[in-house]
């Protein structure tokens, strides 16, 4: 009798433990599939925005057709996106060394309205008035850059406050004047040369498209394959141990402050060939658009993971729903929502992704 009680005893035991073996088999195959896909994407940063911006695609072309499968309104996407493009490779820059910039758009309209001063002010020639352009967004972004890594400020701090002296130095230098077009047109026509076109076919390419363009394909290589670019990402993972590792912290974030400034300071110039005139006004919420296109793209927020490649995609996105939904002709606050979504979706997204790496 107790013979057949053990016996009966050790076969429910085999019962139980192959059971759990199965039911730890099956969920070590559901984590191991859930991983794979976290880990795939967390290798690659910018296939989810990728996707979307296909998909979108695909479905607006469904909806209205060659209308917007036409060369003209896809490349006008292009052109619509431009300026945010630039300005959302500064801003990727410095949120890759987990920063944020609220100022760049601030940046960017205070060094058109140095280009356009500079020249019909004080009478410079465009070009030099242009390279002043330029000093004034290094400027603006070396001051950030030491605020952030010398003084230990928070960047969304030190850029918010430089926002606002931006802003209200921009509105008090130009006197609220516009340069208009033809004058620019008649005397300066290097500030409109981001406005010029080439036109191939049915498609059209401003030179500010292309130079959008070529800069983000210049950083993601530097951002790749270049010991800065790796230091950046580094910086923005883990200062402390890219420290000890023997990256120079404050040099890197004053480095990626300044090219950002540098950058806006292009898109300055860009936005001056876009709408073909020197407005103070312009551009007033280009850092939220920056921001958004950036997160869209599916760079992390908490910094040290995405691609440059992601924010384009982003921008992109934004462009064709824009594009898409006006020509259906929706009520533009249809955009916002859907856009909006798209945020929290990409930070959901982002959070779920970086499970891999904890």
């Amino acid at each position: 009798m107790a013979d057949a009680k053990s016996q009966s005893g050790q076969e429910f035991e085999s019962v139980l433990t192959d059971s759990a073996t199965e039911i730890a088999s099956f969920e070590s195959r559901d984590r191991s599939l859930v991983y794979r896909i976290q880990h795939l994407l967390h290798s690659n940063p910018a296939g989810v925005p990728l996707i979307v911006l296909v998909l979108s695609i695909l479905i607006f072309g469904v909806i209205l057709g060659s209308k917007f499968f036409s060369p003209f309104a896809l490349t006008l996407i292009l052109q619509q996106v431009a300026i945010v493009g630039f300005v959302g490779a500064a801003q990727t820059l410095i949120i890759l060394t987990a920063g944020i910039d609220l100022s760049v758009g601030a940046i960017m309209v205070l060094s058109s309205v140095v280009m356009g001063q500079f020249t019909f002010r004080y009478g410079l020639p465009a070009e030099l008035a242009v390279l002043c352009g330029f000093a004034c967004g290094a400027l603006c972004g070396y001051i950030n850059g030491v605020l952030v890594a010398y003084v230990r400020l928070p960047p969304f701090i030190v850029t918010l406050g430089m926002w606002q002296i931006i802003l209200a130095t921009n509105f008090l230098y130009s006197a609220n004047e516009t340069i208009r077009s033809q004058d620019i047109a008649a005397d300066a026509p290097i500030l409109q040369f981001f406005g010029q076109s080439l036109k191939f076919g049915g498609a059209v390419f401003t030179f500010g498209v292309i130079a959008m363009v070529l800069l983000v394909l210049i950083l993601h290589y530097v951002l790749n394959y270049t010991a800065w670019g790796r230091h950046v990402y580094a910086v923005g993972d883990d200062p402390e141990a890219a420290e000890l590792s023997g990256v120079s912290v404050r040099r890197v974030l004053i480095s990626v402050y300044v090219l950002g400034g540098l950058i806006c300071a292009l898109a300055g110039w860009a936005l001056i060939g876009r709408i073909g005139s020197v407005s103070p006004t312009a551009g007033q919420f280009t850092n939220i658009e920056s921001i958004t296109a950036v997160v869209i793209g599916g760079v992390s927020l908490f910094g040290g993971r995405g691609s440059i490649l992601g924010m384009l995609f982003g921008a992109l996105i934004v462009g064709v729903f824009s594009l898409g939904l006006r020509l259906i002709g929706t009520d533009p606050q249809w955009t916002y929502l859907l856009i909006g979504g798209l945020i929290i979706s990409a930070v959901a997204v982002d959070q779920w992704i970086r499970k891999v790496a904890s």
